[in-house]
């Protein structure tokens, strides 16, 4: 089974990314996996993409389309992969289906995670930390045994990071769902999107991923 997984950053796709390996022993490959391996292994696409990242630029299209080839032509993908963070434009995910023609792999299915960004905002800017000690909280999943205690080390101060607060945590959203709108319109056209709701637990979530993976 060859699958894209995709959904808003705080969604859980993280989670069952790491459930769909355990349970069906394919690879997953991300865009950051790829280029830390095709670096590491000195590869000329590897050379090439680091240094765009050395210089803190995107790397192109052309070099990052090659290193999923490359990493996709892997035999371990023989019985399928699990394709997470990539495509991220819809001139990657045209890119992809030539790839996959030319090494004669199709995908089977397109699993976005749904989960509303006003929940999200929610999960992703409730963390908050210690000031004194650095222990992490959020205030619906993991709260202080007593408000407004470290439960670690009894400090009362407590911060939020920039990438925490919700103003920040929106416009990111935002920047998400105009991205990935492009890429789920042109595998929804092939009949290829699977929705699950990712507003459960995680094993309800499951549950589901399961049913479109074996169906």
């Amino acid at each position: 089974m060859n699958l894209i997984l995709m959904g808003l950053p705080g969604a859980g796709k993280g989670t069952q990314a790491e459930k769909i390996i355990d349970q069906y022993h394919i690879p997953h490959i991300s865009t950051g996996d790829m280029f830390r391996a095709a670096i590491s292994k000195g590869t000329e696409l590897g050379l090439k993409a680091k240094a765009f990242m050395d210089q803190g630029e995107l790397v192109p299209d052309e070099i990052t389309n090659g290193i999923v080839k490359e990493r996709l032509a892997q035999g371990d993908t023989q019985d399928g992969f699990l394709l997470d963070g990539f495509p991220r434009t819809l001139e990657q995910a045209q890119a992809l289906d030539e790839i996959l023609g030319q090494l004669n792999k199709k995908l089977d299915a397109v699993i976005d995670i749904k989960v509303e960004p006003d929940v999200l905002i929610d999960r992703l800017s409730g963390r908050f930390i210690c000031k004194k000690c650095g222990a992490t909280y959020h205030k619906t999943f993991n709260p202080p045994k007593v408000e407004g205690t470290c439960d670690r080390c009894g400090g009362h101060e407590f911060y939020q990071r920039e990438d925490d607060k919700p103003e920040t945590v929106k416009n990111r959203l935002t920047v998400n769902i105009k991205n990935s709108e492009p890429i789920l319109a042109y595998y929804k056209e092939q009949g290829l999107v699977q929705e699950v709701n990712g507003d459960r637990d995680i094993e309800e979530v499951f549950v589901d991923v399961k049913k479109i993976i074996e169906a």
